[in-house]
This record gives structure tokens, C-alpha cells and sequence, in this order.
């Protein structure tokens, strides 16, 4: 048996997994990120919690293979080097070196989207596909794409940004620069955003109960008959839609898959959203289209498919 180790690098966390050839995780250790430091010490509690993670799963280092990295930010899977990750202050941070001379283990590293969307492709809701698109509706909209195998990032690094494709020229302003992509509407954030607006034009919808409003609040509300978030989720579902259709259009995948917390709705967002697909994707009168479904790994996605960044570059 052969043994791997992921480390998923957060904003908030740096969690780290030992994980065997058949994708299953023995063991995981993680401590906080703590930001903002500098990236020698960062790196230093990355070497140390994968070093535990191997001890609580009664290996040594030696008996690793090599050991991945998913990463906010630009990673250049060539070099090494994060060349710029806002979230973590990084600037052509050279980590790989920093833990290839911390662990004695060959490294590799990758984008934490596209980290995540291979772990899926290896192990997840597009296991067996030939090429995959995998879409994360968190506090931004993440993706990743995997063609024949391989990780698609472009040629600078910063490919799979489908977040920051427009959805609509004069819509909101998207923390990127641009107007009205689909981040701003599609993301948790940006459903938060349209509830508390359809709150504010509706002040007597049974919304108002809610203390804090969240990515669940419309859905929830929707459920007890309320009109205004039923507009909400409308909407929500309407430019979802929108969004990955572009996608679909760009890459037509045998799978497409979608993850993070706005999925454990389930059918009434899925159901609805896919109608729209269907009815608007180019290759519609085509035989075979792609399959959308919700991602299963949550989040050990980003450390399976770390741990297996070998295979993948």
C-alpha cells in the first residue's frame, strides 16, 4: 500500500491528511493559520501538522510518497512558487522548496479550487469521467477543470477562474473589479446579498423573523410559503443557471459537478436549475450531454486531491 499526504492550506486553517492509494483518509491534523505572519512560519506549521498527520496514522515520513499542496492563489505547478494569494499576503512564496527542505519529500502544489475539483475527478462525484468541470458555491464561486486527467490552469496559472466570467455587463460589483460576474450572484455572499435587497423591498415578508440572514434564510422561508423568497431563490436559481450554462457551453464535460453549502438544499435547487439547463445548453438536441450532480467529498476534497497532485501534472 502506498500513502500520500494532502494539506489543504486555508485562510483560517492549514489541515493536513495522510491518505493511501485507495483514496481513503487515515488520518488529519490541522492548526490555525493565523493571519497575517510570515510564510517561513506558515510554511513551518505545515511541515508540523503533516508530520503529526503521519504519526497519528502510525507512519513515518519515509513511508510517504510525496506530499501535495492545494493553495488559495496562483500556484505555478512548474516552479514551485505561489506567485500572488491576496487571501495569505503570499508574493512569490518559493513553498514548495520551503517544504521539500522541511520534510525530505518530493512537493507539489496547485490552486485549492483546482485541488479540490481533481480530488472529485479521483475519487468523488466525477470518478470515472474523462474530463470534469467541478463548481464551489461558497463565500466566492471556485472552480476547477480536469481534462484527460490532467488539471487545466492555463498557461499563466490562473485558469479556472469561472467565477469571474459576466453574467450580467452593468450587475454588481464583484470584489475582482469587474461588474456582474457570476461570483456576485451566484456565490453564498451573493445570496445573502439578494435577500436582505428583497428584505428591504419587502419588509413585510416572514424574513424579517430571521435574526441573521444567511445562504439558508430564502430557501427556508421559500419552504413556509413566503412570496418574497420565492423570489429570492428564483432569482438565485435563474442566474445559477446562467452560469453554468456559459460553462457547459465552453467545455461541454461528461460530469459537472457543484459543491458547497448552497448544494445541501438539494431538489429544490437542483431540479429547477437543471430544467433551465436543459432548456438553454447549445448541444440541448445532442445525445449525450453533461451529467450535472453534487459534489461528495465536501471538504476533503482539497486534501484527497492534494495528496495525489503527483499523478495529476
Amino acid at each position: 500500500m502506498k500513502y500520500y499526504i494532502g494539506i489543504d492550506l486555508g485562510g483560517t486553517n492549514i489541515v493536513a491528511g495522510v491518505v493511501n492509494e485507495a483514496y481513503e483518509i487515515l488520518a488529519k491534523a490541522s492548526v490555525k493559520t493565523n493571519l497575517p505572519r510570515p510564510e517561513q512560519e506558515i510554511a513551518a506549521d505545515m511541515a508540523k501538522v503533516a508530520k503529526e498527520a503521519a504519526e497519528k496514522a502510525g507512519l513515518t515520513m519515509d513511508q510517504i510518497e510525496w506530499v501535495g499542496i492545494g493553495t488559495p492563489g496562483i500556484a505555478n505547478s512548474e516552479t514551485g512558487i505561489i506567485e500572488y494569494s491576496n487571501n495569505l499576503g503570499f508574493v512569490n512564496t518559493p513553498m514548495v522548496k520551503y517544504m521539500e527542505d522541511a520534510l525530505g519529500k518530493k512537493a507539489f502544489i496547485e490552486n485549492d479550487a483546482n485541488a479540490a475539483a481533481y480530488g472529485e475527478y479521483v475519487a468523488g462525484a466525477a470518478k470515472g469521467a474523462k474530463n470534469a468541470v467541478c463548481i464551489t458555491l461558497g463565500t466566492g464561486v471556485g472552480g476547477g477543470i480536469v481534462i484527460d486527467g490532467k488539471i487545466y490552469s492555463g498557461s499563466n496559472f490562473g485558469g479556472a477562474e469561472i467565477g469571474h466570467t459576466v453574467i450580467s455587463v452593468d450587475g454588481p460589483q464583484c470584489t475582482c473589479g469587474r461588474k456582474g460576474c457570476f461570483e456576485v450572484y451566484s456565490s453564498a455572499t451573493g445570496l445573502i446579498r439578494m435577500t436582505k435587497e428583497a428584505l428591504a423591498e419587502h419588509p413585510d415578508s416572514m424574513m424579517k423573523e430571521e435574526e441573521h440572514i444567511s445562504g439558508r434564510t430564502a430557501f427556508n422561508y421559500m419552504r413556509k410559503g413566503d412570496a418574497a423568497a420565492k423570489e429570492v431563490v428564483d432569482k438565485y436559481i435563474k442566474y445559477l443557471a446562467a452560469g453554468i450554462t456559459n460553462t457547459l457551453n465552453i467545455f461541454q464535460p461528461d460530469v459537472l459537478c457543484i459543491g458547497g453549502g448552497v448544494c445541501n438544499e438539494g431538489d429544490p435547487l437542483l431540479l429547477p436549475m437543471k430544467e433551465i439547463v436543459a432548456r438553454e445548453n447549445y448541444t440541448r438536441n445532442s445525445k449525450k450531454n453533461a451529467e450535472i450532480v453534487i459534489a461528495k467529498l465536501g471538504n476533503d476534497a482539497g486534501i484527497i486531491g492534494a495528496a495525489f497532485l503527483g499523478n495529476a501534472q
